[in-house]
């Protein structure tokens, strides 16, 4: 079996800016060499996600707006008053979608669905260069 890791780098401005990084995963997957098993991508940090999506301009808005109805950035948080940052909202965001995921592989290729595309999200108040470990396992 092998285990391979490998650091993707996303540069994100604040408030819901995705990026689709499903080719970024694709090629770390050809070069770790796993032909079935799994893909993990981990978000390294508090206040961003990963997730999959249809990436389109339409759904990029929808997503944004639904995370502005379950999640305010104008409603009051205790992390705000301990800290000060005013970022509260995006680590109750960034906990709601999860900072991983796990995609099957088969023949070498990500099991994905015609229109599902992985993206990482930034629900910081500000621009986040955001690192991405993606770790390919199987045979």
């Amino acid at each position: 079996m092998t285990v391979y890791h490998e650091e993707i780098i996303v540069e994100l401005g604040p408030d819901c800016d995705m990026s689709d990084i499903t080719n970024m995963v694709r090629e770390v997957l050809r070069r770790s060499g796993v032909r079935d098993g799994l893909v993990n991508i981990f978000s390294i940090g508090s206040t961003a996600g990963v997730t999959t999506i249809e990436y389109e301009p339409g759904l990029k808005k929808d997503f944004e707006a639904t995370m502005d109805r379950i999640a305010p950035k104008n409603i009051e948080y205790m992390h705000n008053m301990r800290w000060g940052d005013f970022n509260g909202f995006s680590h109750i965001r960034a906990s709601l979608i999860k900072p991983s995921l796990t995609i099957p592989v088969m023949d070498g290729e990500l099991v994905l669905g015609t229109w599902q595309q992985i993206v990482i999200v930034n629900f910081d108040n500000r621009r986040r260069r955001r690192r991405i470990l993606v770790t390919c396992m199987g045979d």
